[in-house]
C-alpha cells in the first residue's frame, strides 16, 4: 500500500512539473522582439500576443536587459495582450526607463487603457495617478550622460538590435 501511495505521489508531482512547452515558444518570440527591428517583428508580436497572460512574466524578465527599441517592442506585445497584470510593468517603464520613448510608449499604452470603465481602466488609472504623484515628488528615471551624470553612457549592456537603422 505504501509503495502504491508513493507512485501515485510522484506520478502526481511530476505531471505538476511538466510543462506544455510554452515558456521555450514564449521565449522565442521575446527574442525576435528585444533582437530584431525588421519585418520579423509584427508576427511575433502576434504570435506572443496569443499566449496572453502566460508571456507576461517572461516579458517583464526580457525587459531588464533589452536594448530601448526591444523594450518598446515589448510594450507594444504587453499592449495587444491587454491584460491587466502587465499594469505594473507599463507603470515601472512610464516612471523609470532611461529612455523618454520607452517612457512615453508605456504611459500611453496606460492611458489608453485608463479610458475604459472596466477593472483594468481603474487600475491603468490608479497607475496613473501614481506615475504622476510621484513625478511631482522628483522620483524618475536616473539619467546618464547627456541627460545626467557626464561621462557616463546612457543606456548600458544591450546593444542595438538586429536591422535597426544604424544613428550619425
Amino acid at each position: 500500500m505504501g509503495r502504491r501511495l508513493l507512485t501515485l505521489a510522484l506520478a502526481a508531482s511530476l505531471a505538476a512539473a511538466c510543462e506544455d512547452g510554452s515558456h521555450g515558444d514564449i521565449g522565442d518570440e521575446i527574442n525576435i522582439l528585444v533582437r530584431r527591428n525588421d519585418q520579423l517583428v509584427p508576427p511575433a508580436t502576434d504570435r506572443l500576443a496569443a499566449y496572453k497572460r502566460a508571456a507576461i512574466p517572461q516579458i517583464e524578465t526580457a525587459f531588464h536587459t533589452a536594448a530601448p527599441s526591444g523594450r518598446q517592442h515589448l510594450i507594444t506585445a504587453l499592449a495587444r495582450i491587454g491584460d491587466g497584470a502587465a499594469i505594473p510593468i507599463l507603470r515601472h517603464a512610464a516612471l523609470y526607463d532611461v529612455n523618454a520613448d520607452v517612457r512615453g510608449a508605456a504611459e500611453a499604452v496606460l492611458t489608453r487603457w485608463g479610458g475604459t470603465s472596466d477593472a483594468r481602466g481603474e487600475r491603468a488609472r490608479a497607475a496613473l495617478a501614481e506615475i504622476a504623484r510621484k513625478r511631482a515628488a522628483g522620483e524618475g528615471p536616473l539619467l546618464y550622460g547627456d541627460g545626467g551624470l557626464p561621462g557616463v553612457p546612457s543606456t548600458v549592456g544591450a546593444p542595438d538590435p538586429i536591422g535597426a537603422t544604424p544613428t550619425p
